[in-house]
């Protein structure tokens, strides 16, 4: 596909026609420190390979959308200093100023989708903000989600968000929201939220079945995989609670805004939580890329 370079690996395991699982970037270049943030990319990439898929983590490296990096290209954008956050609305800008950057949720579905990857794993979705009646502000996620044929397997959104007004957002949008084996939405560090996931499904096999069903009928929307965060690394909920409240009113104190906003709560609750939350998020990201993985699996054996 024009316009897209592909790591040796990618190319050749989609040129077999055998699974890949997708991977954005953001979470390397934003929302993990230094220098964790490479080899716990090289796990995540780890645990899709002995899942029986291919990784392939998406970036833009000096102007260039790149599906799949080599060691080198991983370890070059863990260490970038100012590398750019991409939404859609930013890939334009990046790919003709020649930046480099990693790509968000929306950013990354689109260039899955142009790749031909149908199934993508990350940590959280975005969504809409507490208080987003407001300010409006509402992650370009959910529209990608609703106009790009892409599954995302997460641990529903992120718990900062308003998780009531994005499962809505989602309805409208005709998003499926499928609980992975759990009957509630989780809530990122939390296996539950207290809300009803919309449906469920209990295997991989179940939900390539479905995507495939979807797709045959035309549907062009994406699907939210949502998978609670394994039990033994799970957080508290009331705990997360009083802790996101205290970091969106320090937030509010300090001004936060825009694209500052998540990765300045992440590192609040980060402290709060003496780094349980970390530990938290790396395990639910591996979690959702070993599903990702069987769920790839599964599809390939559908075409």
């Amino acid at each position: 596909m024009t316009g897209l370079v592909y790591s040796a690996e990618v190319q050749a395991t989609l040129a077999e026609g055998r699974p890949v699982v997708a991977l954005e970037s953001t979470i390397l270049t934003h929302g993990l420190p230094k220098p964790d943030n490479l080899h716990i990319g090289q796990e995540i990439e780890a645990e899709i390979r002995s899942a029986g898929a291919t990784p392939a983590t998406i970036a833009v490296l000096d102007g260039t959308a790149c599906v799949g990096l080599s060691t080198p290209d991983l370890v070059r954008l863990c260490s970038t200093d100012g590398a750019v956050k991409l939404s859609r609305r930013d890939l334009g800008v990046a790919l003709s100023k020649g930046w480099t950057g990693g790509t968000t949720v929306a950013a990354t579905m689109i260039l899955a989708a142009r790749a031909g990857i149908e199934i993508f794993a990350t940590g959280g979705i975005g969504g809409v903000h507490r208080g987003a009646e407001l300010d409006f502000d509402i992650s370009a996620d959910l529209d990608e989600l609703a106009r790009t044929p892409v599954m995302v397997v997460s641990a529903g959104a992120k718990s900062i968000l308003d998780l009531p007004k994005t499962l809505e957002v989602l309805e409208t949008k005709g998003v499926p929201v499928i609980g992975y084996g759990t009957n509630e939405f989780p809530a990122f560090f939390c296996r539950s939220s207290g809300l009803p996931v919309p449906l469920r499904l209990d295997s991989p096999e179940e939900i390539a079945a479905a995507w495939r069903a979807g797709r045959d009928m035309g549907l062009e929307t994406g699907m939210l995989i949502a998978n609670p965060v394994p039990e033994e690394h799970a957080l508290d909920r009331a705990t997360m609670e009083r802790i996101i409240d205290d970091a969106l009113f320090e937030a509010k104190r300090t001004g936060a805004s825009g694209k500052q906003v998540t990765p300045y709560l992440l590192s609040q609750i980060r402290n709060a939580t003496g780094g349980a939350s970390l530990t938290a998020n790396v395990e639910l990201v591996r979690a959702n890329a070993r599903l990702g993985a069987w769920i790839a699996v599964a599809l390939s054996g559908h075409h």
